[in-house]
């Protein structure tokens, strides 16, 4: 349509190499007319780049994700960048499922909060860039971005213990999730600091959800061992025990004491107002695409693999009507 070769479209709309203004108004012409888009996808793949990243979340419907997820978007964005997102239900097969499509896709880069397994991902990633979030490889040299959970299980049940509570229940993450093992291991810091030893039979383990926290609860009152607070690893956890308790005509926090984890907005807005240990999720995700494009920009540069760099946030405890 506007009478000139394709290598002469292509450099009025990538605006390199030299055209007359008169061929480039008719170009832009025909663009206008025709509706063209260029095929970004082929366009990466002349280039080697695609500029779109894969984000590999465990569960979507945790408040915590889109937070984090709005982080890794509005960064990657402001740089050009697009991101294809996956949520592997917590679910590892899933999860491999989304990053070999991504792979297909020809992505320039990954950042994954995995779902348990993350000891699978060296061989499912293979060379492309890659930032964990609240999880760590030993031996793979991949970045990570986490808040410090064990300060911040410390800081929780620290709290409960400045409260006068001793006979403290931790609902823990899932099993083979660090940043769920980080938390219960500041839990017990805390005990065995004021001289206390956690009560195994105050302990449990478990997905990262409402019914979770709600069912787990009920099971350590119908059990009769005695407690007076519950220290839950994020905040869908802690609501859940919350509910379970009033439920059992329990009041919170005078009978039992919640603090939580995470500072979702639901933290805000159930009654009593959650006790919990803030960790800024947006930050988060700004900071994984932070590490992410100096990987991206490191390997189009043609430098080596570099030494990981694990970056770690301090949490905040945030003190409510919870405890």
């Amino acid at each position: 349509m506007a009478g000139v070769s394709p290598a002469t479209v292509s450099r009025v709309l990538n605006g390199q190499g030299p055209v007359r203004e008169a061929t480039r108004r008719r170009v832009l012409e025909a663009v206008e007319a025709l509706g063209f888009t260029p095929n970004g996808l082929a366009r990466g793949l002349a280039k080697g780049v695609t500029r779109t990243i894969g984000l590999v979340l465990p569960d979507i419907a945790n408040p915590y994700f889109p937070a984090l997820a709005r982080g890794v978007e509005d960064a990657a964005r402001a740089a050009g960048f697009a991101v294809i997102l996956g949520n592997s239900d917590n679910d590892p097969e899933q999860e491999a499922a989304h990053i070999r499509v991504m792979r297909e896709r020809l992505v320039d880069g990954l950042i994954i909060a995995s779902s348990g397994q993350p000891q699978r991902l060296p061989a499912l990633v293979g060379e492309v860039p890659t930032v964990l979030i609240d999880r760590r490889v030993e031996g793979w040299p991949a970045d990570s971005v986490s808040t410090d959970n064990r300060l911040g299980g410390r800081l929780a049940v620290a709290h409960l213990l400045a409260r006068g509570r001793r006979r403290i229940a931790h609902l823990g993450g899932p099993a083979g999730v660090a940043s769920a093992a980080d938390r219960a291991l500041g839990f017990s810091d805390a005990l065995r600091e004021a001289g206390l030893e956690p009560d195994p039979r105050l302990v449990s383990q478990g997905p990262f959800d409402f019914a979770s926290g709600y069912e787990r609860t009920r099971a350590l009152l119908e059990s009769g061992v005695d407690f007076d607070a519950i220290f839950a690893a994020n905040d869908l956890l802690a609501v859940g025990a919350v509910q379970a308790c009033q439920d059992a005509g329990l009041e919170v926090p005078g009978r039992v004491a919640v603090v939580g984890f995470d500072d979702i907005l639901l933290a805000r807005l159930v009654r009593p107002r959650l006790t919990t240990v803030l960790q800024p999720a947006y930050r988060v995700g700004a900071l994984a695409w932070e590490r992410l494009a100096s990987r991206i920009a490191a390997r189009a540069a043609g430098g080596g693999a570099a030494a990981p760099v694990d970056v770690q946030l301090t949490p905040r405890l945030v003190v409510r009507e919870s405890a």
